[in-house]
């Protein structure tokens, strides 16, 4: 396969995301009577899966069919300057700000589908097929979404949401074109570790928070240590596994890459929130532990889904492995239930668990 590089447009195209990330993830930081109220851990979701639909929709159209032109990066500009209007109106309070982040999120994936459109002719075979499929099935999606204008209260809300389902779902409809037009994996999979980077800062910042917030006595010294080892070690683990043992070879239709990372990505947000209301004990006990763990377990079964998938035939986990570590979990959580164990045990568990975590998978 043809090596693909990621441009420096694209890199400032993340950069922008940047901001929306943070924008969704704080919405976690809502704690109501010692909870994270389902009101907000359901606008968490909504927040979030339009910015990574956006952002992935983009760096699909370059992965098969992006050249460093003077058109694309017209195109890029211009998706710029909707991400910006996009970015600007993320809010918990949907209502106020509907209608410029509907203008945002339409203008992103109206320009994708039209770069499919602009290109579908030059291209030849399969590739003309796919880029006429994309191009074409995304309006249905977008149209959907755009009727919303035209309702109230939560049914607004169910219009816009059924039409990015639709548009989520197009591309596993279409699989059949898109298997004959296969991904650039070692293209795909760096842009995806670029926004993991991205995700990972997150939880940085969580530590930073966490020293500015107290007066910096051996418990939140200790307790910013072990955050610090528990983000290095989830580090080790996605990256060692991205760079040394994913065959990257593989032409596929990259759909687990893709979906796989929406988990992927929705656990990170979550565990950089559990740093902060772990260390600030905002949440009771009870919650607090089944949102921390139930964090690290989506983010395990997610990256465990899309390294099996990718990792050469001869390196992949073994149910014994995932008993292993399922088993460390298991055993962290009940311990922990027993017995009511200060902030900073909490997050050494964490550590120990994404410690063995990358020592084991990689």
């Amino acid at each position: 396969m043809v090596e693909k590089k990621v441009t420096w447009l694209e890199l400032f195209y993340d950069l922008l995301f940047v901001a929306a990330v943070s924008k969704a993830s704080h919405v976690l930081l809502h704690v109501h009577h010692g909870t994270i109220p389902l009101e907000y851990l359901s606008k968490f979701v909504l927040i979030f899966i339009p910015i990574w639909w956006a952002w992935v929709g983009q760096s699909l159209f370059v992965n098969r069919f992006g050249r460093d032109s003077t058109s694309h990066r017209v195109f890029l500009i211009l998706q710029l300057f909707f991400v910006l209007i996009m970015t600007a109106s993320l809010s918990v309070d949907f209502d106020q700000y509907f209608v410029p982040f509907l203008i945002g999120y339409l203008g992103l994936r109206a320009m994708t589908a039209i770069q499919y459109l602009a290109v579908h002719k030059k291209e030849e075979d399969h590739r003309r097929i796919t880029a006429r499929y994309l191009g074409s099935r995304f309006w249905i999606g977008l149209a959907i979404s755009a009727l919303s204008l035209f309702f109230d209260s939560w049914i607004r809300y169910a219009v816009l949401y059924a039409g990015i389902m639709v548009d989520i779902l197009l591309p596993l409809l279409g699989r059949k074109y898109l298997v004959r037009s296969p991904i650039n994996t070692h293209h795909l999979l760096e842009r995806f570790s670029l926004f993991t980077l991205i995700l990972l800062g997150e939880s940085v910042i969580s530590i930073l928070t966490v020293l500015q917030s107290s007066d910096w006595t051996w418990r939140s010294i200790l307790f910013a240590s072990l955050t610090f080892l528990l983000i290095i070690a989830m580090w080790w683990q996605y990256f060692e596994n991205v760079e040394k043992k994913v065959n990257k070879a593989l032409e596929t239709a990259g759909q687990t890459i893709i979906y796989g990372h929406l988990f992927i990505y929705l656990s990170l947000c979550m565990i950089a929130a559990s740093i902060q209301l772990l260390f600030l004990e905002q949440l009771n006990y009870g919650f607090m532990l089944s949102f921390i763990f139930g964090s690290v377990l989506l983010y395990f079964f997610s990256t465990s889904l899309v390294f099996h998938k990718y990792r050469h035939a001869h390196q992949r986990l073994k149910i014994a492995h995932l008993a292993v570590f399922l088993g460390l979990l298991a055993v962290f959580l009940g311990l922990n239930l027993i017995f009511e164990v200060p902030n900073y045990v909490i997050i050494g568990e964490m550590m120990l668990f994404f410690a063995v975590y990358a020592k084991g998978s990689t």
